[in-house]
């Protein structure tokens, strides 16, 4: 495999590649050439977005907020992983109706990339110091392995990345128009019956091109999965590029490689191209699907400048065709489909590793932690003779290489952190994402509103009747970072009208979804019934009403709750 196949930087159309031009190019570098069609386009390809860092470290961390340039403020800062955060007191119904700067407050999220989940309580500890000392306590773990910190000020920074890199953390490309963190299995090599273990291709593709300037400027984000656990749990169909562990009657273990997946508010599941990729060819082939999507994809139209858009409309046959012809070395083999998972990929309970040693996965409420926390788990696992953890994309942690004598006295130390390695069906499958409390794109609370329905869900529906988790994601706009549109009950933020004039919080409920798991064979998007909404106030007594309703009509004790949903009539779903 050569550097010049790695790299594949852009360049002229080669033969056979390009089409007639449209009235309207879209912006594609390879059809259309590099000429910006938008604003965005203009200050990427001035200066590209990993070059702000100097200028955070030498003027704005000196000269304080108002130092910083408006471009770098809401567009360049999204490379190193920082975001201005919602103004407190702004109510929902004015999310659409103020411009951003509006909108902010003088404080940033920060996300801190974590590829593959994969910590040690060195770095947990580091992280919740930081949480500690410079964001207000505050720690969230997301559904994309990260942990976000809020309340950070500009001033500060500097001495956040020296703390987090001394320890082999950093928030490069956490956010903005670049590769995000690359989801892996957080099981990664030590689970007793993987496929294969992912944590080498994962690691290679992290510290070759993240932060390398020829994948800086995509036409928007771009997220990776990458696993080999049979329980397919990365949510690899909602990942613009994801590789799933299987095993080739003739080449031995690999992987199964999806593109094009991606939700927001218009969902696309990815779709399988047929290949098998040996292990050694893994980040040759992710150069190469990444590539397509800078040189290809669209940059015209922020709203279509996904790579999912590219593949609905070329197709799996020709993605495939290019990807072989124009950026690998060779082409790719059929390979085999995964087998349907058996287990669920959350990970959560006691299960013993390959080593004979166990992993401990427990459920924060709605990834809701803080630095306070963070700092007691890393005391916790050290005492209890490990020092590895990982997040998940489920919003939960899993302990690594506990021995079976110290596994009880685990468990009952992270029920009082709050993690909970036996939680109830409820608290287990619900996430939320950040809400209305820091996020300017929301119209709604979620985090809050989530956790107090769990609390009545629990007393409401107990663990005996339900027996098996119903998924519930909330979201507090239509952009879906918790997944609404693959959840059994997802629910889209929105205001409703209060009988009185006025609007109250609520949402639009989905119903249905679900990614390839234990319980379906195949991904879907579930459904929506017209007018079906629900404000926040009666959330408990919808969930519980549709959940009890499905109880009775379910045809028997093995029918989803999703296979019912998507059949029932749109009566019993109200």
């Amino acid at each position: 495999m050569t550097d010049t196949a790695l790299s594949a930087r852009p360049g002229p159309a080669r033969s056979g590649s390009a089409r007639p031009r449209s009235s309207k190019p879209n912006g594609q570098w390879k059809i259309d050439g590099t000429e910006p069609l938008n604003g965005n386009e203009v200050w990427k390809q001035e200066d590209g977005g990993l070059s702000v860092r100097e200028r955070i470290e030498t003027i704005y961390a000196k000269g304080g907020f108002d130092s910083i340039d408006p471009t770098d403020l809401h567009g360049r800062f999204r490379w190193w992983g920082l975001y201005t955060q919602r103004k407190p007191g702004i109510d929902g119904g004015k999310t659409a109706t103020l411009e951003p700067e509006e909108l902010e407050d003088r404080y940033f999220m920060m996300r801190v990339r974590i590829d593959g989940g994969a910590l040690t309580t060195e770095q947990l500890r580091v992280i919740g110091g930081i949480s500690r000392d410079f964001a207000r306590g505050s720690a969230d773990i997301t559904d994309r392995q990260n942990i976000q910190l809020h309340w950070v000020e500009i001033e500060n920074v500097p001495e956040i990345w020296r703390r987090l890199e001394a320890v082999g953390l950093r928030t490069t490309e956490a956010c903005g128009d670049v590769p995000r963190v690359i989801l892996g299995s957080p099981v990664a090599g030590i689970s007793a019956d993987e496929i294969i273990d992912p944590t080498p291709q994962i690691r290679e593709i992290a510290d070759r091109y993240i932060g390398d300037e020829s994948f800086a400027n995509l036409p928007r984000k771009y997220k990776t999965a990458i696993t080999g656990h049979p329980s397919q749990d990365v949510v690899h169909e909602i990942n613009d590029f994801a590789l799933i562990g299987v095993v080739h009657p003739e080449l031995g273990p690999g992987y199964d490689l999806w593109v094009g997946g991606g939700l927001s508010t218009s969902a696309h599941l990815a779709v399988r191209l047929g290949t098998f990729v040996e292990p050694s060819r893994a980040a040759e082939v992710w150069v190469g699907v990444t590539s397509i999507f800078r040189d290809y994809g669209y940059r015209r139209l922020r709203n279509r400048a996904r790579l999912k858009y590219l593949v609905a409309d070329w197709g799996a046959e020709k993605f495939r065709q290019v990807l072989e012809t124009e950026y690998l070395s060779a082409p790719l083999p059929d390979g085999p489909a995964a087998e349907k998972p058996t287990t669920p990929g959350d990970h959560v309970g006691v299960h013993a590793q390959k080593d004979g040693r166990f992993y401990v996965g427990a459920t924060p409420t709605v990834g809701r932690v803080s630095g306070d926390v963070l700092l007691k788990l890393a005391d916790l696992i050290e005492a209890h003779g490990s020092q590895r953890l990982r997040t998940t994309p489920h919003q939960k942690v899993v302990v690594l290489d506990v021995e079976e004598s110290r596994v009880e006295s685990l468990v009952a130390g992270l029920e009082e952190l709050g993690l909970y390695a036996n939680p109830s069906p409820w608290r287990r499958s619900t996430i939320a994402c950040t809400g209305i409390e820091f996020c300017k794109l929301a119209i709604v609370d979620t985090k809050d509103t989530a956790t107090a329905a769990i609390a009545e869900l629990e007393k409401r529906v107990p663990a005996n009747e339900l027996l098996k988790p119903l998924t519930l994601h909330v979201n507090g706009c239509p952009n879906s970072c918790a997944r609404i549109q693959t959840a059994d009950i997802g629910l889209k933020g929105q205001l409703l009208p209060d009988g009185n004039g006025g609007q109250t919080p609520g949402f639009q409920v989905h119903l249905g979804g679900g990614l390839a798991s234990e319980t379906r064979e195949e991904a879907g998007t579930g459904r929506t019934v017209r007018g079906l909404k629900v404000t926040a106030e009666d959330l408990p007594d919808y969930v519980e009403r549709v959940t009890r309703r499905f109880l009775a009509d379910r045809a028997d004790e093995n029918q989803s709750f999703a296979e019912w949903a998507l059949a029932a009539e749109e009566e019993a779903l109200q």
